[in-house]
């Protein structure tokens, strides 16, 4: 199923934006990336102590 030609447009345009951000700015770039990896870290972490949570009390 191919995409349609504004969808891909639009994802070229995030790819080069994304791109021009990292070689501009690769120490923005990098840090940007490490506080989106915590965010996630995190999130995976809060969910298996809310699993766990469930999991002792039954």
């Amino acid at each position: 199923m191919s995409m349609p030609p504004v969808k891909k447009i639009v994802t070229w345009l995030l790819v080069i934006f994304l791109l021009y951000a990292i070689f501009t700015s690769p120490s923005d770039a990098a840090n940007i990336v490490g506080s989106a990896w915590d965010v996630i870290a995190n999130g995976v972490a809060n969910i298996g102590r809310f699993f766990d949570s469930l999991i002792a009390r039954s």
